[in-house]
């Protein structure tokens, strides 16, 4: 097929390279799974814990985040941490891997649909053993030639211990697509245990199905997981639920690009 030559992807970048690269998916349902990931930039959320905040915490904006206390943390410089590629420069980037499960990933990956639409169908038409996921914060209703391309949704939605608004993070039109979609699947970052009567009142509200429903710790570190593990994995028992651990901290701890 023709690629179109005017479609851009803009995806973050990481020690001045756009951020492509193969690891294990370290989250949710195919953890485990060696994966392409390609992480975009930009995002409609700012979470006070995010551990991409690079990819929309810009140089100018009034955002705040756990780290500001850090001595020496400030924030990012747009032109910097982006890069701007074309869809056949990402395929060419995607190819260098040995591996067909493919994560968008962000960011908010699907600001950028029409884009990813695009990288999609020129690797299916390489190999149609493509596989793709994406891993959203589950506030954009995807576009139909988007919903028809990926093969599996990881849906983060956010709490309040995000610190962004319930009017930024809730979206029912949205809520409902994803209880509603087959492919869709939600992951629920947990930091304190009142966390969880949110996430309760959400499944009750969009009818999620717990089968649907994975906890995961929020922590950056090795320490941090384990602490929150122990509790977390006795609710997911109460509750039917999912745990998923971050398999790539315990790996590698905060290290980015692996």
């Amino acid at each position: 097929m023709d690629i179109d030559k005017q479609q851009k992807l803009t995806l973050a970048r990481l020690a001045g390279e756009p951020e492509v690269f193969f690891s294990i998916q370290g989250e949710g349902k195919s953890q485990g799974q060696p994966s392409i990931f390609v992480r975009t930039s930009m995002c409609n959320l700012h979470c006070i814990w995010c551990d991409t905040d690079y990819t929309w915490n810009w140089t100018g904006t009034r955002f705040k985040h756990e780290n500001d206390r850090l001595p020496g943390y400030k924030k990012f410089e747009k032109s910097a941490w982006t890069a701007d590629l074309s869809i056949a420069e990402t395929v060419e980037l995607i190819r260098r891997f040995p591996c067909k499960n493919l994560v968008l990933t962000g960011g908010e990956p699907m600001l950028q649909q029409a884009s990813l639409v695009e990288l999609m169908r020129a690797l299916r038409a390489v190999d149609l053993g493509y596989w793709f996921e994406v891993e959203s914060n589950g506030t954009i209703v995807p576009l139909p030639e988007f919903d028809a391309l990926i093969d599996q949704y990881n849906i983060s939605p956010k709490l309040a211990n995000s610190s962004n608004s319930q009017s930024l993070r809730e979206k029912p039109k949205a809520y409902r697509f994803f209880s509603e979609s087959s492919k869709a699947h939600f992951k629920f970052v947990i930091a304190e245990r009142q966390d969880l009567e949110e996430v309760l009142e959400l499944a009750n509200r969009y009818s999620i199905a717990s089968s649907k429903v994975w906890l995961m710790p929020e922590a950056t570190s090795r320490p941090a997981l384990s602490k929150k593990r122990q509790w977390l994995v006795e609710v997911c028992k109460e509750r039917s639920f999912r745990y998923t651990d971050r398999l790539h901290v315990e790996i590698w701890g905060s290290k980015k690009g692996v």
